[in-house]
């Protein structure tokens, strides 16, 4: 069977199993630099711009940046930068099953190897954007030479291809780009920025420079939203190759949702032009909401049920959603608690759909996201994705919200660490470990060693180390926890779900 390249697309049938790109979109200039070929990027920016470049809207390709050799960098060079996008998933509550050949990529450089390469694609007139994900370390800032070949850093990479440049269009103020890093950080762009202009100034850079840095080229905060699993397994791979007619090395498996956010104006939308083939991007002043919604009611509905959802014996989200039980908890901790106690305006249509759409993304078949991952840095997580959805809950409704409460509880039962192996506690579930990954489960080891549940709910709720707040204060909420934590013990979590289901929430 033959691999996928620019050669075999003539060679395909056309066929509803997979959409093929038009030889003219091979032909497009390139308009993009991009640092990185992780599958977050291949799996969203790079899908979306070739979304568009089929719609004739954005019509450019990228150039992608890779700072080492090997890995999937042959595999881009054998396949001409083609690649193959399954997108699976639950839209609406119907099944999505599409296959797309991506021909957004024009060709992809080492920065080892080929940095004089790289440098030479700033003299290009098309250039007009820059894409980067290069994980949440690539965005630091650290000791950097920009005229090394090539500079250490992604920043000082960066900086050192905007020096070239501004040399090569002498310093045109037209000639700027728009810089969108997609590193899952808050303020990603704002940091990016601060440290380019932090490197300049260390390198001893000339002000003029440093004036047209800052005031030519726009670097914006983004959020990204898409779960990209990456390459399937092998019996996935052959089926879907069966299926295709051809093999192809760089395969990405995404969900349907998509989300990508971008904090820009009108000059920034102009140019990212590509916003119009997808409802999923979305170029705004100001993108607060959207890391609202993701942060309390995705990270915060997970990170609230995880504990839960394993201890019911369900070993994956998809899992859980096939349960009547734990499913309607999760849709009501979501959409009757959460939802509710964001501290930010958020329009309560929007909320509703977003959290129906989460809600799909949970049901989807093709991922398989294990509630065990989700329990890392268990603590930490509530205490910034969580807590402050309580304490608005109780500003807004002045009610004890019975689902944050069973959840709450379900981590303290989850958090019991039986022995320790290897520096790792690990706690017991019918007679099976699992391990908690949390820096805080020594402290908890010791505190149900010691303490009679009751006792052990006011000690934690109490600690406002723990949550910078005293959670045993909120009027109702620790009797709640507390019996909760009891029913827990006493009747497992699926029949204490049960009995939680039809509970309304009490006014204090």
């Amino acid at each position: 069977m033959p691999h996928l390249s620019a050669n075999l697309l003539s060679r395909l049938p056309a066929t509803p199993a997979v959409a093929l790109p038009d030889a003219r979109l091979l032909a497009l200039p390139e308009k993009v630099l991009q640092f990185g070929t992780g599958v977050l990027l291949r799996g969203l920016p790079d899908y979306l711009i070739d979304k568009a470049n089929r719609q004739g809207i954005f019509n450019g390709r990228i150039v992608v940046v890779k700072s080492t050799d090997g890995g999937d960098i042959d595999a881009f060079r054998r396949q001409d930068g083609l690649y193959t996008l399954s997108i699976r998933g639950i839209d609406d509550g119907q099944e999505i099953e599409e296959n797309v050949v991506c021909a957004a990529i024009s060709r992809v450089l080492s920065a080892k190897s080929q940095w004089a390469d790289i440098l030479a694609c700033a003299a290009n007139p098309d250039l007009t954007v820059v894409l980067s994900n290069t994980t949440e370390v690539g965005i630091q800032l650290v000791s950097d030479d920009i005229r090394q070949s090539p500079p250490v850093s992604f920043p000082g990479k960066l900086l050192a291809f905007l020096l070239a440049r501004y040399q090569a269009f002498q310093g045109a103020k037209d000639k700027g780009l728009v810089i969108v890093p997609t590193e899952l950080i808050p303020d990603n762009g704002t940091k990016l920025e601060g440290i380019l202009l932090e490197q300049a100034h260390r390198n001893n850079l000339d002000a003029e420079f440093i004036d047209w840095l800052e005031t030519a080229n726009q670097v914006c905060n983004s959020l990204v939203d898409r779960i990209v699993p990456g390459r399937p397994d092998v019996a996935t791979q052959t089926a879907l190759a069966a299926q295709l007619g051809y093999h192809d090395d760089l395969l990405t498996m995404s969900e349907v949702y998509t989300l990508w956010a971008i904090e820009g104006d009108e000059h920034v939308k102009q140019v990212l032009s590509f916003e119009q083939a997808d409802a999923g991007v979305v170029v705004q002043p100001n993108i607060n909401l959207f890391r609202e919604l993701k942060l309390r009611l995705l990270n915060g509905t997970h990170t609230l049920s995880c504990g839960l959802a394993f201890l019911a014996g369900f070993p994956t989200v998809r899992d859980a959603m096939q349960d009547d039980c734990v499913a309607g908890f999760i849709h009501n901790l979501m959409l009757g608690d959460l939802l509710p106690g964001i501290p930010y305006h958020v329009d309560e249509k929007m909320g509703q759909r977003f959290g129906m759409q989460v809600l799909d993304r949970f049901r989807n078949p093709a991922i398989e996201h294990r509630w065990l991952s989700i329990t890392m840095n268990y603590t930490a997580k509530l205490q910034m994705r969580n807590v402050p959805t309580l304490l608005h809950y109780y500003h807004k409704l002045r009610a004890v919200p019975h689902y944050m409460a069973l959840g709450f509880a379900a981590y303290l039962l989850f958090m019991r660490g039986t022995h320790q192996r290897d520096e790792v506690w690990y706690g017991e579930l019918e007679g099976q470990e699992y391990p908690i990954q949390d820096d805080k489960a020594g402290y908890f080891a010791e505190l149900w060693r010691r303490l009679e549940p009751a006792e052990l709910t006011h000690t934690v709720l109490h600690n406002q180390t723990l949550w910078g707040h005293d959670l045993a204060a909120l009027p109702g909420f620790l009797d709640c926890v507390s019996r909760y934590l009891h029913q827990l013990l006493e009747q497992g979590a699926h029949a204490t779900v049960a009995q939680a289901l039809n509970r309304k929430p009490v006014a204090v």
